[in-house]
């Protein structure tokens, strides 16, 4: 028993091929149903060249045609070929019983079954689209002693081009939807890790002192002796308390933000995601009253940039008291997202604005922070 060859290329899933054209069930057939309107040049050639019952089977073939090819187009990207290469093969039948009908008005059907042949993506697709376009510019020369049909051809070719570079756009939207579910996984799971590591560093010291401690606290206890042990007691206490906020805060992400620290981040995260960067190399020109400040505008900014703006280069610009992240991603509607306006909250408490604007050139979010006023001297300095 012989297996099958492997294909040329690897096909994408019948899920994904669905989506190339839309979404919901008739989205998909939008887009390439919209092109059979060239169509039309065969209905006119079965008027020219048929009447009566050859007219109306002329257009029952257009008919035919139009449904295979819409169905078909999708099946060809999700390699499906058992059923694809059926419905792929009735279309050349199609084409050639309708030259009986519409003459060599029938090759323009060569044009969709050119797109057929691209979208299945092998290696031997332009060696059939080459050979459709010699067929249809020489056969009505020879069939119909007519001129050679360079109009046809000419669109055989350059149809066969535009859906090549089309098809290539659409793997590249898989790919690229791919490599950021991706991202976004082992970012969750580095997430889990961190999340696993601080509460086992926290609590595996904090349980074990809280373990003694109490158990200290019951023996003296049981001695009688009340005082030490009410020092015990209250010391397991404070000691749980500060255990439960460093457990939150680790859970939270939220402990110990520093602007350096999210900058050295910054940089990891994006290298990862395959964004090119332009970060502060220090942050000595940073005021120290909004370093942290900035740190948690970076950490929501670049955060924002990985997810949604599919950028390809970001800018970090620090001053004294203003932080400026630009990227040449899709924009977006500023202030939307509970990030966003967690964000403006806390710049507004510290008395800072900030402004967030997107436009087809990408997104640019600025936070300014005036620097304090002096203190007012009391008016007995006047008296």
């Amino acid at each position: 028993m012989t297996s099958s060859p492997a294909p040329e290329s690897a096909p994408v899933d019948v899920v994904q091929a669905a989506r190339l054209w839309g979404k919901g069930r008739w989205g998909r057939y939008v887009f390439p149903g919209f092109w059979l309107v060239y169509l039309g040049q065969t209905v006119q050639g079965v008027a020219d060249h048929s009447h009566g019952a050859a007219a109306v089977a002329g257009y029952v073939i257009v008919v035919l045609f139009a449904v295979n090819y819409l169905v078909a187009l999708p099946l060809g990207r999700a390699g499906l070929t058992s059923v694809y290469w059926a419905l792929y093969s009735l279309t050349f039948v199609l084409m050639i019983v309708e030259c009986f009908f519409a003459q060599q008005d029938a090759l323009v059907l060569s044009v969709y079954i050119a797109v057929l042949t691209i979208a299945t993506r092998r290696r031997w697709a332009f060696a059939v689209v080459l050979a459709l376009t010699v067929v249809t510019v020489v056969t009505p020369h020879l069939a119909w002693h007519t001129k050679p049909d360079w109009n046809i051809g000419l669109s055989v070719f350059l149809a066969s081009v535009a859906m090549w570079g089309f098809f290539n756009v659409i793997q590249a939207n898989i790919d690229l939807s791919a490599a950021r579910a991706e991202v976004a996984r082992l970012a969750a799971e580095n997430e889990r890790s961190r999340i696993a590591r601080d509460l086992h560093d926290l609590l595996g010291h904090s349980l074990t002192t809280i373990t003694v401690k109490a158990g200290l606290a019951r023996r003296l206890a049981e001695r009688g002796d009340a005082a030490r042990s009410l020092i015990e007691i209250t010391e397991v206490e404070q000691l749980t308390r500060r255990t439960l906020g460093d457990v939150r805060a680790a859970v939270a992400g939220h402990g110990d933000i520093t602007l350096a620290g999210e900058i050295a981040t910054a940089r990891e995260v994006l290298r990862a995601a395959a964004i090119v960067s332009e970060l502060p190399g220090s942050v000595d020109a940073v005021d120290a009253d909004v370093v942290e400040l900035f740190g948690w505008v970076l950490r929501e900014g670049v955060t924002n940039v990985v997810r949604h703006s599919r950028a390809s280069f970001v800018r970090v610009s620090l001053g004294a008291r203003t932080l400026e992240i630009t990227d040449d991603g899709r924009g977006g509607a500023p202030g939307a997202g509970s990030g966003l306006s967690g964000l403006r909250e806390r710049v507004k408490a510290a008395g800072g604005t900030l402004t967030a604007s997107g436009t087809m050139a990408g997104f640019r979010l600025r936070v300014e922070v005036p620097t304090p006023a002096p203190a007012v001297l009391g008016a007995c300095d006047t008296a």
